[in-house]
């Protein structure tokens, strides 16, 4: 890779930690005991997705905001990596007025049409949706694609495989992405799949499976461009599984007493590592480190400022929005 494209990487990783490091500070600031969810700041659970940068920095660098990203309830890395506002964003993840969904959505429903972003709180959601924009984007004669993304344990819902069938039926402009973070809430893979990979099921629908194992952004990047490349060529599908690093719990406050492998948790974050490596590379120096941090930092406060400053939503207007107007 070239030298800008390996550092565009790592700004999108940093970035990206950056925010889930502040949602985190802010999602217990002013906090209840911690079992008192909808207490604080920011209300309702809060599924963080630290140690999963490199898979949406890897599948978004080949995308605009014309093409379309589906993404899981531990939405914010794909979202921020596919360009949507980090403003409004954040206000919807604090329930204010200005948010992506005026407030109403929270962290798990973010929507934003501008660029074709969403996301849902149940696993395997975004699967057909993706297939329906692809099929659009397909019958308008355009070279746009679609991202379904979930995670391993989701795989194993129906509408998965209803979604793979389809796709490749239609040789339609879509690349399904399977986040592997080894625990599907609290129970390992191999305890609920019979295959040791999903990348092994594409071949059942005679589309490519690709597996990238070291949770490297940029091994992420090349098999991702590869798939999105065959999907805009009017080729059809592809399916890429990530095995992702899950830093942190299931949601904020999972005890994590299912996990087997937390002391090494740290020893594998993928960011320290890429920055290292270009560090080695010349890509790097420490000047460009701290550079880039600040730069990550200014953002996201400021994003977290304009969240603070919107209007929490006036409890009258609580059906507004529900119902399609006459």
């Amino acid at each position: 890779m070239e030298p800008e494209d390996r550092l565009g990487l790592y700004r999108m990783m940093v970035l990206i930690r950056t925010y889930e490091e502040t949602i985190l500070r802010e999602y217990h600031a002013d906090k209840k005991p911690v079992f008192d969810i909808g207490a604080g700041l920011i209300p309702g659970e809060m599924h963080l997705s630290a140690g999963q940068e490199p898979v949406a920095a890897g599948v978004c660098a080949h995308l605009s905001a014309d093409d379309a990203v589906t993404a899981t309830h531990r939405p914010h890395h794909f979202a921020i990596a596919h360009g949507v506002d980090l403003e409004k964003m954040t206000a919807e993840i604090f329930g204010r007025v200005d948010g992506l969904g005026r407030g109403r959505g929270g962290h798990m429903h973010l929507f934003d049409p501008a660029t074709h972003f969403s996301c849902s709180g149940i696993i395997a959601e975004g699967y057909p949706p993706a297939v329906g924009q692809a099929l659009a984007f397909q019958r308008r004669g355009t070279d746009r694609v679609a991202v379904a993304v979930t995670g391993e344990g989701a795989a194993n819902q129906g509408a998965f495989h209803e979604a793979l069938n389809l796709a490749a039926l239609w040789k339609l402009p879509v690349v399904f992405v399977v986040e592997d973070n080894d625990w599907g809430i609290s129970v390992p893979r191999s305890a609920s799949t019979c295959v040791t990979s999903n990348a092994l099921r594409a071949a059942g629908y005679g589309i490519p499976g690709h597996r990238v194992e070291d949770n490297s952004v940029e091994a992420v990047h090349a098999v991702a461009g590869e798939a999105v490349a065959r999907a805009r060529a009017g080729e059809g599908p592809s399916l890429v599984e990530v095995h992702t690093l899950r830093l942190s719990g299931h949601f904020e406050g999972d005890a994590q007493g299912y996990r087997s492998d937390l002391e090494g948790v740290p020893g594998r974050d993928p960011l320290p590592t890429y920055e290292k490596e270009l560090l080695a590379a010349g890509v790097l120096d420490d000047a460009a480190v701290s550079s880039i941090a600040a730069q990550a930092r200014d953002r996201v406060e400021a994003a977290v400022a304009f969240a603070k400053r919107s209007p929490e939503p006036d409890p009258a207007t609580a059906l507004d929005f529900v119902f399609a107007q006459a």
